[in-house]
């Protein structure tokens, strides 16, 4: 498997840097983790929209989700080709939550682009991809991400707060992406089951034995060295900033 990030800003675009999106790469299969705000745009610097198999979709804030009505517009109106149907996998309620997002579209909408699939707990085959989810702790609906194929595995959090989930997600997985949104002391009062810090991401990929480490979904008004120190005191594997254009091989 190829990971490519394509964009990481947490919450919303950053100079530079999209919103949550990263390009899955494995035996032809093309598959997006996330379409948040700006990835559209980023993403076409490694691929055409056409060459996208299928996209798997966190939960339904917007710098997770909204740039699917872009990808939305370009297959459904380049006047050069058609375009196949593709599988949305996603929380419940992702179709009517987007088709009211994106105002009046022409019939069919987005479905005649999208094949929206509701996330259930367990095992889902994408492609050749072994594809497995787990609630995460969010105050939307959210699902973190197990990818699994030729013997190499890819965690993805999403967005959440602590929760056993990481761990059944992440478990042994050779790559985890995990979002560091808050960092501790300025977010101590914020919200439970929101976000991770930098030192509670790296904790977490301590206790799953997560073989390399990726921080992601930074604000753009964080300080990335802070989230990245606070990792490294809970975990003792390699580390480092998600940055976009980065590229990971399985």
């Amino acid at each position: 498997m190829k990971v490519t990030v394509v964009g990481c800003s947490g919450s919303f675009p950053g100079p530079g840097n999209a919103a949550s999106c990263y390009l899955l790469e494995a035996g032809g299969f093309r598959v997006l983790l996330d379409l948040g705000n700006g990835a559209v745009g980023a993403l076409q610097e490694y691929c055409t929209v056409g060459d996208i198999d299928a996209v798997l979709i966190t939960h339904l804030h917007p710098d997770h989700c909204m740039d699917l009505l872009s990808l939305y517009v370009a297959r459904t109106y380049d006047p050069r080709r058609g375009y196949p149907v593709i599988p949305v996998h996603a929380p419940a309620g992702a179709a009517t939550h987007l088709a009211r997002a994106y105002g009046r579209a022409e019939p069919p909408g987005l479905t005649g682009c999208f094949d929206f699939v509701d996330w259930s707990e367990g095992r889902h085959e994408v492609g050749p991809l072994s594809v497995s989810v787990a609630p995460m702790a969010h105050p939307v609906p959210a699902w973190g991400i197990r990818v699994e194929h030729a013997g190499r595995t890819l965690a993805y959090s999403g967005d959440t707060g602590p929760c056993d989930g990481l761990l059944e997600i992440a478990h042994d997985a050779d790559l985890a992406l995990f979002e560091s949104s808050f960092e501790q002391g300025r977010d101590d009062a914020a919200p439970p089951d929101l976000h991770l810090t930098g030192g509670e991401a790296g904790e977490y990929a301590s206790r799953a034995g997560v073989r390399r480490l990726v921080l992601t979904h930074l604000p753009p008004w964080n300080d990335p060295d802070l989230s990245l120190a606070a990792a490294r005191t809970a975990y003792s594997g390699p580390v480092e900033l998600a940055r976009p254009g980065s590229t990971y091989e399985l």
